[in-house]
């Protein structure tokens, strides 16, 4: 009686086991440069060639029947787009965030980030950005992440929205543009990288390994200035060539020390 019974504990454990592995939609896989969230189930999956995206670097709204962004990033390519259900123990920010550092871990750039209200309405990133009916929830239970890859993959993005629709149920989107033509420069927003300071309390910048360039003081001013309370630390091997340039970019020299550290580029550092 006792081996009939664990037989059937066994034979259950093998029933729910691979009713766990079946839950993922027919056909679909998780993307190479990011892991899946524990537990996570695939519900939609899509891929195909010479795809156009407009990816948005602002917040999105619809003005006289027209979706308008404060900036984007129009391209075409390859596209692959995976939508996770999340466990009911986990939330879409948790999710969200995981994934965020798994990308940066690889050395991928921040291009535009985004929470809550914010991003604007969650009915225009699901239907007219993403065009899929899953993602609407709540403005307020939102976040939107568009990043490049490092090289060699330079020329792909990666975008991330995550979202809690009013049933509670929590998703994950991930899409892979892998563009046709090289990307070239791509500047992130003033606010993303405010954003990414104080998330993290750093900013690495490894490709500022040389004199200071123009529209990167302007951009890291533009940054800083948007809070004039932050005071930030800057190491490098250009570290004080760079604080001049802020400074002479109306960024208080008091708010920027330097600091002895050595390294890739330029980083910086939010100080107590």
């Amino acid at each position: 009686m006792r081996s009939s019974m664990y037989l059937l504990g066994v034979l259950s454990l093998f029933m729910v086991s691979g009713m766990l592995l079946a839950a993922d939609l027919p056909g679909s896989h998780d993307l190479e440069v990011l892991p899946r969230f524990p537990r996570a189930q695939i519900v939609d999956f899509r891929e195909g060639s010479a795809q156009e995206r407009i990816y948005p670097l602002g917040s999105i709204r619809r003005i006289s029947g027209q979706l308008r962004f404060e900036r984007e990033v129009p391209t075409q390519g390859q596209l692959r787009s995976v939508t996770y259900e999340l466990p009911r123990e986990h939330s879409s920010g948790q999710a969200f965030n995981a994934a965020r550092e798994a990308l940066q871990a690889q050395g991928a750039e921040l291009l535009y980030w985004c929470e809550s209200r914010d991003c604007g309405s969650s009915s225009l990133w699901a239907n007219s950005v993403f065009g899929n009916a899953k993602l609407y929830g709540a403005d307020d239970q939102q976040a939107y992440l568009l990043l490049r890859l490092a090289e060699p993959q330079q020329d792909s993005l990666v975008a991330l929205y995550s979202i809690t629709r009013g049933n509670r149920r929590a998703y994950l989107h991930v899409e892979q543009l892998d563009a046709g033509a090289p990307l070239g420069e791509l500047l992130p927003s003033p606010n993303t990288l405010l954003r990414q300071l104080r998330s993290t309390g750093e900013l690495a910048l490894p490709k500022l390994n040389a004199e200071p360039l123009a529209p990167w003081v302007e951009l890291l001013a533009r940054s800083l200035n948007l809070d004039s309370t932050l005071r930030v630390s800057l190491s490098g091997a250009n570290a004080e060539a760079w604080r001049e340039a802020l400074v002479a970019q109306r960024v208080r020299a008091a708010r920027l020390e330097l600091d002895t550290a050595t390294g890739t580029g330029l980083l910086l550092k939010v100080l107590p």
